[in-house]
């Protein structure tokens, strides 16, 4: 059936338009009526007269109705409440400035059609209409809900992307995202950099200062993420799909008389879960992590950032104690205005005789990254115990004492290695 409407589509774009090609069908098939002046004519003439303009109307109908179906099978239409949408693949003044030419400098696929990026997704038009269409309430989701806990005790809540969304989360991943600039600073989710790489930036601190962002993923919204599609270089209407496919409202799941419904909390944003985001709050963050890199070069600090997660310091020397405060406002200043929040609560300033510790290592003296003593202690007793034949502990798997020895190896790779040799099923 969608072969058959996307068949009658290029015959209607041959023929015009949808009303040449119904008055071309009409005049084919003998329905066409020529108009013609009726004060003259005779009663049975009049009669034979109305019934065909009758017949014609009927037919023309029926061929509108089969155009239109053709047209929502190859066009987007509409995408749903608050959503502007048009076909239009005319520039706008939003786009930039030679746009074609900024996808050929990042290497991207050039799209500049709705029907060409559902090609590209392997999917139908209906079906990108479908995984891009927004609803206030729906019956329906995308993503399967889930929580995981945090290391305070409290919980983080996961939209993961049921299997179609996540193939085309992926393809924008690999195709668009990983190939856009990401800025130095940035260590989290990228090939070649992880948490030790971030450590390794604050290593023998006089005094280190962490922040964090507040609902990071959530004060991203799919208007900011259009925008970094519109700098890649893709137009407007390329770049609102995309944006679209990668977004979704944040939304509480309601249950009433035996039916489920998913309510919108808010406007279109980031989800944690999603294969795309932690690439695009990269790509986004670019001007955030190179005005805080300047700031902090300016006043003798080290800057890096790791997801939400922002570090500060300044290298152990005999010089005076360094001023937090102008560091403080103006990254206060530069979040703002880039549209993001400190999280007060999580804000520390840890000075040289304490434990400092960035992205989970600790980076006191002059050493390398490492893990704290306790956490491999404990991985020791684990291992020693698996290894003797007892049994784990109540709530450990052993797939999550492997993943403690590979975390161990990113800063000890022969005590890592030797702890994954033992833990063998």
């Amino acid at each position: 059936m969608s072969s058959t409407l996307e068949s009658l589509w290029i015959v209607i774009e041959q023929a015009g338009g949808i009303d040449r090609y119904v008055d071309k069908e009409l005049k084919a098939k003998g329905y066409l009526v020529e108009r013609s002046d009726t004060a003259s004519m005779s009663k049975r003439a009049l009669g034979i007269y109305k019934k065909a303009l009758k017949q014609e109307s009927v037919e023309k109908r029926t061929l509108k109705k089969q155009a239109w179906a053709a047209y929502k099978q190859t066009h987007l239409v509409h995408l749903g409440e608050g959503i502007f949408w048009s076909d239009a693949e005319d520039e706008d003044k939003w786009d930039v400035e030679n746009a074609h030419k900024r996808l050929l400098e990042n290497q991207l696929p050039a799209i500049t059609k709705s029907k060409q990026l559902a090609e590209a997704l392997d999917i139908s038009i209906a079906e990108l209409r479908w995984l891009c269409y927004h609803r206030e309430a729906s019956t329906s989701s995308h993503y399967t809900r889930f929580e995981i806990p945090k290391r305070d005790g409290s919980s983080r809540e996961i939209w993961a992307p049921r299997p179609l969304l996540k193939k085309v989360q992926t393809w924008i991943l690999r195709e668009i995202l990983e190939r856009l600039l990401v800025h130095g600073a940035a260590h989290g989710f990228l090939a070649g950099r992880s948490i030790a790489t971030n450590a390794s930036q604050h290593i023998n601190s006089k005094i280190l200062v962490k922040m964090d962002i507040e609902d990071f993923f959530p004060s991203i919204s799919w208007k900011r993420v259009r925008g970094v599609f519109r700098k890649a270089g893709y137009q407007g209407h390329i770049a609102t799909l995309l944006a679209l496919l990668c977004t979704e409202a944040p939304r509480k799941i309601v249950e009433h008389r035996g039916k489920t419904t998913y309510v919108a909390l808010g406007e279109r944003c980031l989800p944690q879960g999603a294969p795309t985001s932690p690439a695009l709050s990269n790509a986004l963050c670019l001007s955030l992590d190179r005005r805080l890199t300047g700031v902090a070069t300016k006043l003798g600090w080290r800057y890096s950032r790791y997801a939400d997660d922002l570090a500060f310091s300044q290298v152990a020397t005999k010089k005076q104690a360094p001023e937090l405060t102008p560091l403080f406002g103006s990254i206060k200043r530069i979040l703002g205005e880039e549209g993001f929040v400190v999280n007060q609560k999580k804000t520390h300033v840890v000075r040289q005789g304490a434990r400092q510790e960035v992205t989970g290592l600790i980076v006191n003296g002059k050493g390398e990254p490492r893990v704290p003593r306790k956490l491999k202690r404990q991985l020791r007793a684990a291992v020693h115990n698996f290894k003797c034949g007892k049994p784990l502990r109540d709530g450990v798997s052993l797939m999550e004492l492997k993943g403690y020895a590979a975390y161990i190896m990113m800063t000890d790779r022969r005590l890592g290695e030797e702890m994954k040799s033992v833990l063998v099923e």
